[in-house]
């Protein structure tokens, strides 16, 4: 690609300004920059299309035009340069965001990262954003940075292109062990990132649009069956603090509700009809709930008198775990884990399949397989997405013996 240098109005006068110029063959575009110097026409030499720089007709700034446009030359040649390396992506507005910050026509020139945190610091002074949200966006900072480091790639607006993509994706599932769920995740943060910077005029680099999110994997997860629940309720734990561990999963199994919103729960939110009236914790635009309680769920709220007593969920996990080992749950189940392409199958006992997030699966579970519709339950779980939902949906095997076996009993 060539570039040239022409005159604004070359039959002037008076001085005129100098312009850059150049064309992209595949945008089938001209770019015109003002190089912000002026000259007479009678001291430009338009065949060379460079100052005169002998005879009469010289301009007094001769010099200082001279090395103007040779610094525009250079810029050109530098970023054009990369492009062939593969290092940075060509086109008309790289070009236009590098000369911009070359020759200074931009007041928000700032690094990717001191970006990234008006980004952050914006979005949490709004109020836009959960504690998790807030979460996840530390994490993704945290991840390009130790990116930067193991691909020795120093991140730029520039050079978030197809060569950035690729080494990123690469390091996540190769360096990280990122499974596809994982990165088909983060790539939507940082592309909501990048579409606010461009908003913003901090980026022109639209690369990124084309940052292709994998479309997120069904990993199969563990639901128990009616029957295990009522088995877990009428276990008699070792321990005071397993009870107690026991008694909350069994109610988040009968009530659906996340481990997180079990601190919404108190006396004055169960209604005389027997139901919970709750305000959605993770979603503060869905509407009130209305959550029957069954008589099991009631009677574990009265025992701890309406004050479940909850510990971190990852203790939680812990206990659920070893209470469900202790009760014979060790029978192995498989289930599988997609990077890109590739699938990894792994084995494990039963119970160390189990967390809190299981039993909002098998309330789910539970009342799907016994034929109620799905919009009454996605009324008590919260729902609004379908596709959301089916993921909470665990068909088991003696359901689907059952009801094969059922229909074909005709024959």
């Amino acid at each position: 690609m060539k570039y040239s240098f022409y005159l604004r109005k070359p039959k002037s006068e008076s001085e005129t300004l100098i312009l850059f110029s150049c064309y992209f063959n595949e945008e089938k575009k001209k770019f015109v920059y003002s190089t912000k110097k002026t000259i007479l026409p009678e001291h430009w030499d338009s065949k060379n299309k460079t100052p005169n720089n002998k005879g009469k007709l010289v301009s007094d700034h001769q010099t200082q035009i001279t090395k103007r446009l040779h610094e525009f030359a250079t810029e050109f040649q530098k970023i054009k340069s990369r492009s062939e390396l593969g290092e940075q992506t060509f086109n008309s507005i790289i070009l236009k965001e590098h000369f911009d910050q070359v020759f200074e026509r931009v007041t928000k020139v700032s690094s990717f990262f001191d970006v990234y945190d008006s980004f952050t610091e914006e979005k949490i002074k709004l109020k836009e954003w959960s504690k998790s949200t807030i979460k996840r966006y530390k994490n993704i900072k945290n991840l390009l940075e130790e990116f930067e480091i193991v691909k020795n790639y120093k991140l730029t607006f520039g050079k978030v292109n197809k060569k950035f993509f690729t080494e990123f994706t690469d390091f996540c599932y190769e360096h990280k062990d990122h499974y596809t769920n994982t990165f088909s995740r983060n790539v939507g943060l940082f592309k909501t990132f990048m579409f606010w910077s461009v908003k913003n005029g901090y980026a022109f680099n639209s690369d990124f649009m084309d940052f292709k999110k994998p479309q997120r994997v069904l990993t199969r997860q563990e639901a128990l069956t009616m029957e295990q629940v009522k088995a877990l309720y009428e276990f008699k734990c070792a321990t005071e603090s397993h009870t107690k561990a026991k008694d909350v999963f069994v109610f988040q199994c009968l009530t659906g509700l996340r481990y997180g919103d079990l601190m919404l729960v108190n006396k004055r939110i169960v209604t005389a009809d027997g139901c919970l009236f709750l305000k959605e914790g993770k979603d503060h635009t869905k509407p009130d709930r209305e959550i029957p309680l069954y008589r099991i769920a009631m009677e574990i709220l009265q025992k701890y008198d309406y004050d479940l007593p909850l510990s971190t969920n990852q203790e939680q996990n812990r206990a659920i775990k070893k209470i469900l080992r202790t009760m014979g749950y060790v029978h192995e189940v498989e289930y599988s884990r997609t990077k890109g392409v590739e699938q990894e199958r792994f084995v494990e006992p039963f119970c160390d399949r189990i967390t809190t997030h299981t039993a909002r699966r098998t309330f789910v579970t539970i009342l799907r397989n016994a034929g109620l519709a799905d919009k009454v339950i996605m009324s008590v779980t919260g729902h609004r997405d379908i596709k959301t939902f089916n993921m909470y949906h665990q068909v088991s095997s003696m359901a689907t013996v059952n009801a094969i076996n059922r229909i074909f009993s005709a024959i």
